[in-house]
């Protein structure tokens, strides 16, 4: 006959029962609900029956609580909302829409593009990011945009005709504690530090060429001229879809 090995003491982690709870219902039209609560004596057995108070009820939902504290932090904001983010949801991937106003911003480019590194004016621009990946816009005005703002075309090198940003070897890392105020300054410092190289599919974002643009931006320091903008048939709300 096959002997009965005890393995109890193999076990790592034992659970005591402390307590338990009971829902009852009512039969008629009206269902209200009601929880009692037990302890437990040593042997486990349900003693001391008494209706679920409020401080049970927290004790119970602080357990149930699974959300990990890296989750809780993802884009919290360190005080008031900054007022240039259009919309965020942290959860998931998390995501954040914002804009910036018109402004001189660095930049590094490949040498095949002739063009050398320095400072330039930019116009105004739509971000929308999660923490994978970046799409930018450009916008006509400095007027806080609106659902119904009309996009263009970001006049960049490394940008897709849908808005996304082609980050090449850039190692994007944004944290999953990273406040609202982290995730938005990380997508800006790796957009503005990284080499732009090219244009992507051939897609010209401007009415111009964009080397020659960017070649006489750099060399005067000129405002950014809008009329060479181009409309890309989209606006903010369908972002937000």
């Amino acid at each position: 006959m096959e002997t009965i090995k005890d393995i109890t003491d193999s076990f790592t982690t034992m659970y005591q029962a402390q307590s338990a709870l009971v829902f009852y219902q009512t039969t008629g039209t009206d269902n209200d609900s009601y929880v009692e609560y037990y302890d437990m004596d040593g042997d486990g057995n349900p003693v001391n029956a008494h209706p679920l108070t409020v401080q049970e009820a927290k004790r119970l939902a602080k357990t149930l609580h699974t959300e990990k504290k890296a989750d809780m932090a993802f884009l919290k904001p360190k005080g008031i909302i900054p007022s240039h983010v259009l919309h965020y949801n942290p959860s998931g991937n998390g995501s954040v829409l914002w804009y910036t106003n018109a402004q001189e911003r660095n930049f590094l480019f490949v040498k095949s593009l002739g063009l050398p590194d320095g400072k330039a004016q930019i116009p105004t621009l739509l971000w929308h990011a999660d923490r994978d990946s970046l799409s930018i816009f450009a916008l006509a005005t400095q007027a806080k945009p609106k659902e119904s703002t009309a996009l263009y075309y970001a006049p960049f090198f490394n940008i897709y005709k849908d808005g996304k940003v082609c980050m090449g070897t850039v190692d994007v890392r944004i944290k999953k504690t990273a406040s609202l105020e982290e995730f938005i300054q990380a997508w800006e410092d790796y957009f503005f530090n990284s080499y732009f190289s090219h244009l992507i599919e051939a897609h010209n974002p401007i009415k111009d060429n964009c080397v020659t643009l960017w070649k006489n931006l750099l060399k005067t320091g000129e405002v950014f001229p809008t009329s060479v903008l181009i409309k890309n048939k989209r606006t903010l709300k369908d972002l937000l879809q």
